[in-house]
Order: structure tokens, then C-alpha cells, then sequence
């Protein structure tokens, strides 16, 4: 990223937070891209999250396995949480519009609680910034 070929990590760890940029290792166990042509199952893989001032990027490192559905070699549990997270989603009527993570991140960031991070939300059409703006 910063062309650091033979930098201390130390020190590059040290230049990313003074730029801002937050780097976590996650103990991811499986990742599933979906894609229109099938799927990509990373299992075991290296995942590296990198946030920079708010943006989030993810970092996959490892090898995938093209599957037609990832779906399909889930448990049949996993199967009914995600229908009766369907089922939650469809009954909601505005609260679909914006969704649960957009609300914790305003909550967390503004120090407010979740309801109030909503209702904000909602005030700024979905708006992140201007929902934390309006709420500091």
C-alpha cells in the first residue's frame, strides 16, 4: 500500500495511525463472496480490516472455491435463521430503508442510543454523516 518493501512494520503501524487508519486482524472462520456466476468460498482465510477515517475496507487473503451456491452446503438451522431474518426484514416497513449497522455505527459514534441514532437517521434520509453531525 505505502510501497513499504523492507519498512519496519512497527514503524509502519506507527505512520497509518498518525494518517488515521485503524488496521484489526478478524478471526474469520468462512468467507463467501456471491457473485451472478456462483460463489466464492474463502475457508481459513486471512481477513484484514482496514478503517480510514469511517470507510471500512476488508482485505481477503487466501485461496476460494468456486461453488454454484454457498447456500446450499449450509445447515439446515443456518438456513431457517436467514428465513426468519427475511421474515423480521419484511415486516419492518420504514425501518428497512435504513439498515440495523448503518443505526449502530451513529449510535456508537454519537454515544446515543440506538432508537435516537435511528431517528436521526431517518431525519437525514440515511445520510451517516449528517446524522452524527446533527446528533454531536
Amino acid at each position: 500500500m505505502f510501497g513499504g518493501g523492507g519498512m519496519n512494520p512497527r514503524k509502519m503501524k506507527q505512520m497509518m495511525k498518525q494518517m488515521g487508519i485503524d488496521v484489526e486482524e478478524l478471526d474469520a472462520e468462512r468467507v463467501v463472496i456471491e457473485t451472478a456466476d456462483g460463489d466464492l468460498v474463502f475457508d481459513g482465510a486471512q481477513v484484514t480490516k482496514m478503517d480510514a477515517q469511517g470507510q471500512e475496507t476488508y482485505q481477503i487473503v487466501g485461496s476460494p472455491t468456486e461453488v454454484d451456491d454457498a447456500g446450499a452446503a449450509e445447515s439446515p438451522s443456518a438456513v431457517e435463521g436467514d428465513a426468519e431474518a427475511a421474515i423480521d426484514d419484511a415486516g419492518a416497513d420504514d425501518d428497512a430503508e435504513i439498515p440495523d449497522e448503518d443505526v449502530a455505527l451513529v449510535a456508537e459514534r454519537a454515544g446515543v442510543p440506538k432508537s435516537t441514532a435511528r431517528e436521526a437517521l431517518e431525519d437525514a434520509d440515511g445520510d451517516l454523516a449528517a446524522a452524527i453531525a446533527d446528533l454531536e
